[in-house]
C-alpha cells in the first residue's frame, strides 16, 4: 500500500499529551482497525515472521559459535558485543534515512541484512572468528535498526491512541514470535552442531520473506512529515529527561534473564525451575497483557503512565528484596509473584515510552529521535548485566535497594509536564 501524508497526522501532531486523558472504551481497537493501524495484514505477517527468526537465532548465537565454529566463549562473546556496538553506532544512520522519509524500505533492509550476517555464519568455517564477527555486526545493526524503524513506519500510517495501541500490538508479535522460535530451537538442540546450521538456514529464510513482504508493503513519509536532510532541530523539551530515564527503565528488561535467575539460582539456592519458569511467565504475560493494558492506560497521559509504569517496576525491585528475606521454602514463590509485578510495569512502561517519544519528536526530526531513544534503550540493556552482576555479589539489598534510588528518581523527572524548570 501506498501512504500519503494525508492518510494520518504526522507524528508529533497528534493527540498532544495535554489533551484531556482518553476513556478506554474510546480507543479499544478491532482486530481489523489494529492491523491498518500497525501497517496492514502482509506488515503484520512480516514482524511475526522476523521476530520467529530472531527467536530461533538470536538467543542461541552464542552456543552457535561455541559448537558449531569451535570458537572460545570469551572470543564468541566478544565478536558479539562487537555486534551490538556496531549496530548501536549505525543508528544515527538510519534516524537520517528516517528523516528523508523512508519507512518501509528501512525496515526491509534491517530485515535483509540479517540474511546476510547467516549466510556468512553459513559459510564460516571452524575457527572462523573474522566472518562470525562479521555475521554478528550485521545481525547487530539490523536487530538496532528494526525497532526505530517499525516505530517510524506505524507513526505515519497512524495517529494518537491507535498508534500507541498499534506499537503494543507488534510488541506482542515480537515477543510471541521470539518464544515460539526459541522453543523451536530449543527443542531442535540435541541434533548437533548440523542441526544449528539448519535453523541458521531456515533463519535466513524468514529474514528474507520478510524482508520482501516489508518492501512490498512501500509506506514513504510525505513532505509534510520530513525536513532538509542537514537541518538540525533545536532542543525539544522533555527529551532529555526521556531519553535518560529511558536508559534506567531499560534495566527492568533484563531482570527475568540476569537478575531472577542470578538470585534464585547462585542467591537462593533454588531450583532453576523457578527462573525459568519466571522468564516464560514473563513472555506470556507481554504477549496477552501488552495491548490491554496499553489500552486502559490511555485515560492517563503518556508523561504519567511511563512514571506509572518507573513507581510499578521500583516497588518491585523492594518486593524482591522483601521475597530474599523470606524462609528458604518461601523465597523462589515470592520471587515468582513478585516478577508478575515487575512485568506489568514492564508492559506500562513500554506501553508508553515509545508513543511519549513520538508525541514529543517534531515531524521533521522524528527519525533522529527514535534514534536517540534506540541508543537509550541499548545502551540500558547494554550496562545492565555487569551493573546487576556486580550489585549481586555485595548481596540482594545492594542489588534491589540501587535499583529502587535509580528508578525512582527517573520515573518522578519522567513524569513532568516539558517544560517545567526540571526540565
Amino acid at each position: 500500500m501506498k501512504t500519503t501524508p494525508q492518510t494520518a497526522a504526522p507524528p508529533g501532531t497528534a493527540a498532544p499529551d495535554s489533551a484531556p486523558p482518553v476513556p478506554p472504551e474510546a480507543v479499544r481497537p478491532r482486530v481489523r482497525d489494529l492491523l491498518r493501524a500497525s501497517g496492514g495484514g502482509r506488515y503484520t505477517v512480516a514482524l511475526a515472521v522476523d521476530a520467529l527468526g530472531n527467536g530461533m537465532l538470536r538467543p542461541f548465537l552464542l552456543l552457535y559459535g561455541v559448537e558449531v565454529l569451535r570458537l572460545s566463549a570469551p572470543r564468541a562473546g566478544a565478536a558479539m558485543t562487537l555486534g551490538v556496538v556496531g549496530g548501536l553506532c549505525a543508528t544515527p544512520a538510519v534516524g537520517r534515512l528516517l528523516d528523508r522519509g523512508a519507512r518501509s524500505s528501512v525496515v526491509a533492509a534491517a530485515m535483509l541484512i540479517r540474511v546476510l550476517g547467516t549466510l556468512l555464519l553459513l559459510a564460516a568455517p571452524a575457527g572462523g572468528i573474522a566472518p562470525f564477527t562479521a555475521a554478528a555486526l550485521f545481525l547487530g545493526i539490523g536487530n538496532q535498526a528494526m525497532p526505530a524503524a517499525h516505530s517510524a513506519l506505524v507513526a505515519t500510517v497512524s495517529c494518537g491512541r491507535r498508534r500507541d495501541a498499534a506499537l503494543a500490538a507488534a510488541r506482542s508479535v515480537r515477543n510471541a514470535g521470539m518464544g515460539l522460535g526459541a522453543l523451536v530451537t530449543t527443542a531442535c538442540l540435541a541434533g548437533g552442531p548440523s542441526a544449528l546450521r539448519v535453523l541458521a538456514a531456515a533463519t535466513g529464510a524468514g529474514f528474507l520473506l520478510a524482508g520482501t513482504l516489508a518492501a512490498s508493503v512501500r509506506v514513504r513519509a510525505g513532505a509534510a512529515a520530513t525536513g532538509r536532510p542537514g537541518r538540525r532541530s533545536g532542543p525539544v523539551p522533555g527529551m532529555r529527561a526521556l531519553l535518560s530515564a529511558n536508559v534506567v527503565y531499560a534495566f527492568c528488561l533484563n531482570v527475568p534473564e540476569i537478575a531472577l535467575p542470578l538470585v534464585v539460582v547462585s542467591m537462593l539456592h533454588a531450583s532453576p525451575m523457578w527462573a525459568a519458569g519466571i522468564f516464560v511467565t514473563n513472555t506470556v504475560l507481554v504477549v496477552t497483557l501488552q495491548v490491554p493494558v496499553t489500552v486502559r492506560m490511555a485515560r492517563f497521559s503518556r508523561h504519567r503512565a511511563m512514571a506509572i509504569g518507573g513507581l510499578v517496576i521500583a516497588v518491585s525491585y523492594l518486593g524482591f528484596l522483601a521475597a530474599a528475606t523470606l524462609g528458604r521454602g518461601a523465597c523462589a514463590p515470592a520471587v515468582a509473584a513478585v516478577s508478575v509485578l515487575c512485568t506489568l510495569g514492564e508492559i506500562v512502561y513500554a506501553g508508553s515510552a515509545g508513543p511519549l517519544l513520538l508525541e514529543l519528536a517534531p515531524p521533521a526530526a522524528v527519525g533522529r529521535a527514535l534514534a536517540r531513544f534506540q541508543l537509550s534503550t541499548g545502551l540500558g540493556l547494554a550496562v545492565s548485566p555487569v551493573v546487576i552482576t556486580t550489585l549481586a555479589a555485595h548481596g540482594a539489598a545492594a542489588l534491589w535497594l540501587t535499583l529502587t534510588a535509580v528508578t525512582l528518581p527517573a520515573a518522578y523527572a519522567v513524569g513532568r509536564r516539558p517544560g517545567r524548570p526540571a526540565d
